[in-house]
């Protein structure tokens, strides 16, 4: 199933998602976007932010667990902030979410396998528009290396595991379901002619 005015950035870490997220927060169609990212902003999304920093050790199936968890609330829930997409949407608001749960097929698959994310990831719906940052590991922790603290997935072996998962789970869901548009960007480009690549496949829907 389609969630129109659902829109989703995914890559790995240092490919650009979150940029391109603040340059369209300051578009002159912003009022039109809602703005949103998972983790999300409720208890389950800051337990999992620890987490990813390291504060807490899970259980590789417990993570995939709660990332699922979250996501439920993020796409249904009543806690404010940035949950409650389905509403937004429902509501002609553009909501705009930096990943979802093709980061989960990609990033819990190398830690638990396959099976159990793909399992959790089924009631949810799919984006109208899927745009897939496409940048090699090197890239992009060189763009990450400044930061103040690195989150555990930022090594790279494991974005390099994550990238060939991200690069099957995205062409499956290609075939599969045609209905969802995929947009591959390459996120070595420049970030306005990023940017300016994102707002002309948006404008469909800003109208």
């Amino acid at each position: 199933m389609i969630l129109e005015n659902f829109v989703v950035f995914e890559g790995i870490d240092g490919a650009g998602t979150s940029t391109q997220i603040e340059i369209l927060k300051n578009s002159e169609f912003k009022d039109r976007f809602f703005f949103t990212a998972e983790p999300t902003d409720s208890e389950t999304g800051k337990f999992l932010r620890k987490m990813l920093k390291g504060d807490v050790e899970l259980d590789a199936r417990t993570s995939a667990y709660l990332f699922a968890a979250d996501r439920a609330e993020h796409l249904w829930g009543n806690s404010g902030g940035n949950c409650g997409v389905e509403r937004q949407c429902r509501s002609g608001k553009i909501a705009v979410s930096d990943r979802y749960f093709f980061s989960s097929l990609a990033y819990q698959s190398v830690t638990c396998g396959e099976e159990l994310p793909r399992d959790l990831q089924k009631p949810f719906p799919l984006p109208e528009i899927l745009f897939f940052f496409q940048i090699d590991p090197e890239t992009s922790l060189s763009r990450i290396g400044g930061r103040e603290t690195r989150e555990i997935y930022e090594k790279v072996d494991f974005l390099r595991a994550t990238e060939e998962r991200y690069e099957k789970v995205v062409s499956e869901y290609e075939k599969a379901h045609p209905e969802m548009r995929t947009v591959r960007i390459d996120a070595t480009k420049p970030k306005e002619e990023v940017a300016s690549l994102i707002l002309a496949e948006l404008k469909s829907l800003i109208g």
